[in-house]
């Protein structure tokens, strides 16, 4: 039986959230959450699977995208607020507890979720970003880097560069991609390279070469990569992006001193106890996990940790779906078993 994907809107006195979701309200509920510069269709191969194996499968546009709100203020994009935002979405859903699924930005909010409301989670699945008991910002990952790839002298901030580059330079961040959308969602959604392994990100460059493709530019014209996006994806992404600009987006990552403030209030739930995974993209030299030790915080704090590697870049739901959704599938499985839809 194929379960028709639906739009919905939940509006409260303080934000609104538009969000897709598929499968039978009684289903236990699985949240997948995106990240930057996506929209709830990043999770388009998964919710359909998720509703036929039983759940209720649902993903929202985060503030500042889409059809949720985008508020006015950078503060307004604190994960503290984005994380109300969820709760409001759980409760409107009359569930107690969800399956969280988060990637890139997503996987901060899910890992905040679980430190701040571990009563609220049947279980937490990351992709491509680790667990940061102190939240995810350049001053906790830095000490993670792999200083083989980034030596410090030439590259002090490592891949986390960028971050520097939307504090100091935000608007002139912005303005390039708002430049030309079509041309940075192409550029953007690509497939991982593993030829890439073992060499500095782009990312590791932004402020020395003034701006992500140089000072005031926009991205560079390029092909649109058919395994990760098709005519109608790129059209929907570049038409939300277009109607909202990035000035939302991009303030995800200008709260590290707020988003640390959140984790610290939390501290004695920094150790997590309930089945949590990682999925970890083979070729995503941003969050690089397998050679760095970025993932070695989060091995320390997990109480009930599964991991799995895709050979995928960073757009691991949408480049290698069928993999993701195996592994996924495989966890709730053997960790959540008591979840799974009796109909």
């Amino acid at each position: 039986m194929r379960h028709p994907v639906l739009e919905n809107t939940l509006k409260t006195a303080r934000h609104t959230s538009f969000y897709l979701s598929c499968g039978a309200q009684s289903g236990t509920p699985v949240i997948f959450v995106h990240g930057w510069p996506e929209l709830a269709i990043s999770w388009r191969h998964q919710l359909e699977v998720f509703a036929g194996l039983g759940f209720r499968a649902v993903a929202p546009d985060m503030r500042g995208y889409g059809r949720s709100t985008v508020h006015s203020r950078h503060e307004d994009y604190r994960v503290e607020e984005i994380v109300a935002d969820m709760i409001e979405l759980l409760d409107a859903l009359g569930a107690e507890k969800a399956v969280w699924v988060g990637h890139d930005w997503g996987a901060p909010v899910v890992w905040s979720i679980a430190q701040h409301h571990p009563d609220r989670c049947h279980g937490i699945a990351a992709l491509c970003v680790p667990y940061l008991p102190e939240g995810l910002t350049v001053e906790t990952a830095l000490p993670l880097a792999d200083r083989t790839v980034y030596p410090e002298d030439r590259f002090p901030a490592a891949q986390w560069d960028y971050m520097m580059f939307y504090r100091e330079n935000f608007a002139a961040a912005s303005a390039a991609f708002e430049a030309d959308v079509p041309a940075m969602i192409r550029a953007l959604f690509r497939a991982g390279d593993p030829a890439g392994r073992g060499q500095p990100a782009i990312t590791a460059q932004v402020r020395a070469q003034g701006g992500w493709f140089g000072p005031g530019l926009p991205a560079p014209a390029m092909p649109r990569d058919e395994s990760v996006l098709s005519e109608i994806d790129e059209s929907r992404y570049v038409a939300a992006l277009q109607a909202t600009g990035f000035f939302g987006a991009d303030s995800w990552y200008v709260n590290g001193d707020a988003n640390r403030a959140f984790a610290m209030r939390a501290k004695q739930n920094w150790q997590l106890q309930m089945p949590v995974l990682f999925l970890h993209a083979a070729h995503d030299y941003v969050c690089e996990t397998i050679d760095s030790r970025l993932a070695e915080p989060m091995r320390a704090h997990c109480a009930n940790l599964s991991e799995a590697v895709v050979g995928s870049g960073h757009w691991m739901a949408q480049e290698k779906p069928d993999r993701v959704n195996a592994e996924l599938a495989r966890w709730l499985a053997i960790q959540m078993s008591g979840l799974w839809s009796r109909d």
